[in-house]
């Protein structure tokens, strides 16, 4: 069985900025910016809400896919996300 990685779209509050990445670990990396362990973007701005994340099987797919998201404009990764997510729920949190 082969390995899975994420990219992941994850917020403040407020909504206010927007961190992209990459993981092999989605529940580790989210404690990990949730917890603010590193120093950054994610702990300066507070960004602890995992509100899009999807799949991929190799990781240059994940880099490349990260890289595209990164690139695009704030409206259209708003689209992203509520394409999936449109009341931008904190998916990490248990219901």
């Amino acid at each position: 069985m082969g390995k899975e990685y994420y990219v992941y779209i994850m917020t403040n509050k407020m909504h206010t900025v927007l961190y992209v990445g990459v993981t092999n670990n989605l529940a580790l990396r989210v404690a990990e910016h949730k917890g603010e362990v590193n120093k950054g973007f994610t702990k300066r701005y507070h960004v602890h809400e995992l509100v899009y994340c999807e799949s991929c099987g190799e990781i240059k797919d994940a880099i490349q896919r990260e890289k595209q998201i990164k690139a695009w404009r704030r409206d259209k990764k708003e689209q992203l996300i509520e394409s999936l997510n449109p009341e931008w729920r904190d998916l990490s949190r248990e219901d």
